[in-house]
């Protein structure tokens, strides 16, 4: 018989303001095997987890159901708790009663309070089914494999090496650092993309742990963290480099927008990457115009690029500073962060003008005389201004590149609706796909500046490195597994698993489902298209989610009774 202590928390007033707790602590003490309930002001501070590791070990407790917030963010830390006081962790039950029942319903307190029960109930049932689980582990690779040379893949490339791990730098133009090679200068601080290209390559190339290939293309990756496979081709010659993690930093590219403005087919309209070739070059017009938001923040295409703004703040200063005259033709000035506030505080008082406009009267242009008329509306004002100009500049968005599609397919990562990868979850785990051991970094993930993309490279090295030292991966014990007695061979969970984690296998001449329990990361797909009850996952099995809807039925009968 299961001895199992229930314990619900207030969360401060995220759950008590609705429901009512004390109230749930007396209906857990009625639920079959609960031999103690107890409530907690906060039950993830250091005090209520005491309370609840003494509740353990006074009440002798082998099993513990815990209500509270999201388990996707304390569940590991009552996992925890439990192996401290003795208790295999997977014999704890996490019932989220913050989302599902408080904010939910926090109008409504009786409903909020039923519903915590109901759930509860729910969790206990399940507790009591619980089994001990022992975690696998597997061996990994001691190789890294860094897809994209610009400023972000030589950035992780060059902290993995220093790190002394063997990485592969693959990059499928003929030279490193990308959009790197256009730029000269990097604000805020205006230092020399040269040097910092220079620096960062020459790290990589003295170091024996660093091996580059240029012009070359992925091909394939199979396999899943600590054990990759990825095919490379070179020259027309495909070769595989096995490694433990992959770090995606493919960056992005510049939008065009063609027929906008009069680009590509009136002369003096280029865009902000094109202005940047020419700075380098020392070409530096007298008179410039920067229009803001060509082809972002507008149906079709919706997002801020965010870079946008303080580039043309930054190459409008480097235009007055050289003599001449820059106005920025604006929606917003995105100038965010103190740096790049200041800088567009010099802007302003070096003389910059700025004028703003509104997505339904756009500017127009026109020549006269071999220069440039800008005409615009300004808001502001509220009158209309004609400004002479040798050039326009569009700031135009970075976009996904065109091959995004097919790395995300080959890597099995997700995309987003504008074709920039998706992180697992934007604050919890921003430099992470939900892949265990691939991670992105750089303007691939989304729109960022030099110094973005260089912290979030060092991150995404920072945990790639992890598994590569340690030298084994830990597999969570929720993965699926086949019972051999009930399976039919028939290879429905091998094409519903989205991970390639199942293969049809022989075994005593019958066809059977294997499961790759390092590949496995328990969505419980292939359970679902089980016709014959043969898969099932730890943690989740049919036995134990039958006896959840036992309880919750039980409970609606109680209530309506």
């Amino acid at each position: 018989m299961a001895r199992i202590g229930v314990f619900i928390c207030h969360c401060g007033h995220n759950i008590a303001s609705a429901v009512a707790v004390e109230e749930v602590v007396k209906f857990a003490r009625t639920l079959p095997d609960v031999v103690y309930s107890d409530h907690n002001l906060y039950s993830c501070s250091e005090e209520g987890l005491g309370s609840i590791k003494k509740s353990i070990e006074e009440n002798k407790l082998d099993r513990v159901v815990v209500a509270a917030c999201t388990p996707r963010t304390h569940e590991p830390l009552f996992r925890r708790l439990c192996e401290q006081a003795g208790i295999n962790k997977y014999l704890f039950e996490f019932v989220n009663i913050r989302e599902h029942c408080s904010w939910i319903h926090a109008k409504e307190p009786n409903a909020a309070t039923e519903k915590a029960k109901k759930l509860v109930a729910m969790g206990v049932s399940k507790a009591a089914l619980l089994e001990p689980q022992v975690e696998s582990e597997s061996g990994v690779i001691p190789t890294a494999v860094v897809i994209g040379g610009g400023l972000a893949g030589l950035t992780a490339a060059a902290s993995l090496v220093a790190q002394d791990i063997d990485t592969h730098l693959i990059e499928m133009e003929g030279k490193l650092g990308g959009q790197l090679n256009d730029i000269s200068i990097l604000a805020p601080n205006f230092e020399k993309s040269a040097d910092l290209l220079n620096k960062l390559v020459s790290e990589l190339k003295k170091s024996e742990r660093g091996h580059i290939h240029l012009g070359a293309k992925l091909v394939d990756v199979k396999g899943f963290v600590g054990n990759f496979e990825i095919t490379v081709e070179e020259e027309g010659v495909q070769n595989k480099i096995p490694a433990g993690a992959i770090i995606l930093a493919t960056g992005t590219q510049e939008h065009q927008p063609e027929g906008e403005y009069g680009f590509r087919k009136a002369p003096g309209v280029v865009t902000q990457l094109e202005f940047e070739r020419a700075l380098q070059r020392g070409e530096v017009p007298k008179r410039v115009v920067f229009i803001q938001c060509v082809g972002s923040r507008q149906p079709g295409r919706e997002y801020c690029s965010r870079i946008c703004c303080n580039t043309s703040l930054k190459n409008a200063l480097r235009v007055v500073e050289a003599g001449g005259t820059a106005a920025i033709i604006h929606r917003d000035i995105m100038s965010y962060g103190a740096a790049w506030e200041e800088l567009y505080r010099q802007a302003s008082e070096r003389g910059v003008a700025f004028f703003r406009y509104s997505l339904e009267d756009k500017p127009r242009i026109s020549a006269e005389n071999k220069h440039i008329l800008v005409e615009v509306f300004d808001d502001n004002l509220g009158e209309g201004v004609t400004l002479h100009t040798d050039l326009v500049v569009l700031a135009t968005p970075l976009v996904s590149r065109d091959d995004s599609g097919d790395v995300s397919r080959m890597l099995k990562v997700p995309r987003d609706k504008n074709g920039f990868y998706l992180e697992a979850h934007v604050k919890l785990r921003p430099i992470e796909f939900a892949t265990d051991g691939v991670f992105i970094c750089g303007s691939a993930r989304w729109p960022s500046s030099a110094r973005e993309v260089m912290c979030q490279a060092l991150a995404a090295a920072a945990k790639a490195a992890i598994p590569i030292k340690r030298g084994k991966v830990v597999t969570e014990a929720i993965t699926a597994w086949s019972d051999p007695d009930k399976c039919a061979g028939c290879g429905n969970c091998v094409i519903a698993c989205p991970y390639e984690a199942i293969e049809i296998v022989d075994q005593d001449g019958r066809k059977i489902a294997k499961v790759n329990e390092t590949q496995c990361k328990g969505c419980g797909n292939c359970v679902a298209a089980c016709p014959n009850d043969a898969m099932q996952q730890r943690g989740f099995t049919t036995r134990q989610l039958s006896a959840m809807i036992d309880a919750l039925v039980k409970r609606a009968l109680e209530e309506s009774s």
